[in-house]
């Protein structure tokens, strides 16, 4: 009796449904099944790598999604279909609810009726740079039909000329250059034309932060106010109101004087006041309070003793450091009214609620505090986002330096008097 041979790799039976996996004669392997295409109809697509396991394990992730009802996005769909099937299949589970609830806003208002009827096999790098173009110089009440219903604006002959800022037109640019992305990854586009159009660099957004003078009557005015230490932190430490919000005493050692910073509460759209960990890995950092912070944070704990105390069973237990009355989380936009209304009292200009973080790293820099010291402390994932940032200030100090030097250049020998002999320049 003849002993049967081994299989090839490449011809393995393979049970229905599975798809096929061969290799090629250029030495790639090929792997190809019948998925769930839009449209509720089934596709045979394929997919290729340089092992016959890389190639196996796309198709299988392929036909997995496809068994949960996920379409899969090829390159013969319209742009618009691929983008519902990213935003649904894809970034839902790589972004934040609110990041995600964002992109799907870019697709519907800008991408989708821009370039969603385009073939995405098809789409150019031409393509994408006309409609960005587009974008830049048409007016939104017209593009989203808003003048129509009310009968103004361009539908009665008078454009009210309300453009996309450039940080949005770059936001729409981005998004799209993220989805194409995916379906290079997942081959099937051979190249990212989003990546080959240069659209101009934004101009960064303009905040005025606090000066000293300003800083020191904000803290006294908020000195009688019920969240004296939240505002004080935000100041002095340059915390985001996320990480602020989201902080519990078991992040703080009031003994040592340090707080961990590794969670933000965020207002979702489907779960409301969620707390959730800091949104990169370089937000998660120690921080050391400073001895104004731990004596203000020590009358805080006292007070909010009294209120729980007070509120008795309608006290909602947490652990937060920083609540309403009855122990709830305080709602973001409820802090901003907040905050408005203490700058009101003190006389003081309307900035934003994140311009004190502003304010933190202005008044840092210009007491000549290293850019790394104030990266670490305002958790940037990258230096250069902090020097880019406050370039402005950077400019001034350079200024001043240069003053400096000029003055010592002028003035005469008998104003410096004579140099130390020992001095090493180095």
């Amino acid at each position: 009796m003849t002993a049967p041979r081994d299989t090839p790799a490449s011809r393995r039976t393979r049970a229905n449904g599975d798809g096929t996996v061969y290799q090629r004669k250029d030495g790639r392997w090929e792997a190809a099944g019948y998925v769930l295409a839009p449209g509720n109809t089934r596709k045979r697509i394929r997919v290729y790598g340089t092992t016959r396991k890389e190639a196996l394990a796309k198709l299988t992730e392929k036909i997995a999604a496809s068994n949960l009802g996920l379409p899969v996005a090829a390159a013969d769909n319209t742009v618009s279909a691929y983008l519902t099937y990213w935003l649904n299949g894809v970034a839902v589970h790589q972004v934040r609810e609110n990041t995600h609830t964002r992109y799907a806003a870019c697709v519907r208002l800008h991408l989708t009726p821009g370039l969603g009827a385009k073939k995405l096999a098809r789409l150019t790098a031409r393509d994408v740079r006309t409609f960005l173009d587009r974008l830049r110089v048409t007016c939104q009440c017209y593009t989203q039909g808003r003048d129509t219903d009310r009968r103004s604006c361009c539908a009665i002959g008078q454009c009210c000329n309300k453009r996309l800022s450039p940080l949005t037109v770059t936001y729409v640019h981005s998004v799209l250059k993220s989805a194409l992305e995916h379906a290079v990854r997942e081959d099937d586009l051979p190249r990212n034309v989003a990546r080959n159009v240069k659209s101009p660099a934004p101009r960064p957004r303009r905040f005025k932060p606090f000066t000293a003078s300003e800083a020191r009557q904000f803290l006294h005015a908020a000195s009688s106010d019920r969240l004296h230490a939240l505002y004080e932190l935000a100041l002095r430490t340059g915390l985001r109101k996320g990480e602020l919000l989201g902080l519990h005493w078991d992040d703080l050692d009031l003994n040592t004087g340090t707080a961990a910073i590794h969670r933000s509460l965020q207002h979702t759209r489907t779960g409301g006041l969620t707390v959730l960990q800091t949104k990169t890995r370089a937000s998660e950092r120690r921080i050391v309070l400073p001895t104004e912070c731990i004596d203000s944070l020590k009358i805080h704990r006292e007070q909010q003793e009294e209120a729980r105390r007070a509120a008795g069973m309608d006290w909602s237990d947490n652990g937060l450091v920083f609540t309403t009355p009855t122990g709830s989380p305080l709602e973001p936009a409820n802090l901003t009214r907040s905050f408005s209304r203490l700058l009101n009292r003190a006389g003081l200009r309307r900035i934003r609620f994140h311009d004190l973080r502003h304010s933190t790293a202005t008044l840092l820099l210009e007491q000549g505090v290293d850019l790394v010291v104030i990266k670490e402390l305002l958790g940037h994932a990258h230096i250069g986002v902090t020097a880019g940032v406050y370039a402005h200030v950077r400019l001034r100090l350079q200024r001043q330096a240069i003053n400096a030097l000029g003055n010592a250049l002028d003035a005469t020998d008998d104003d410096l008097g004579d140099p130390p002999a020992a001095a090493v320049v180095r």
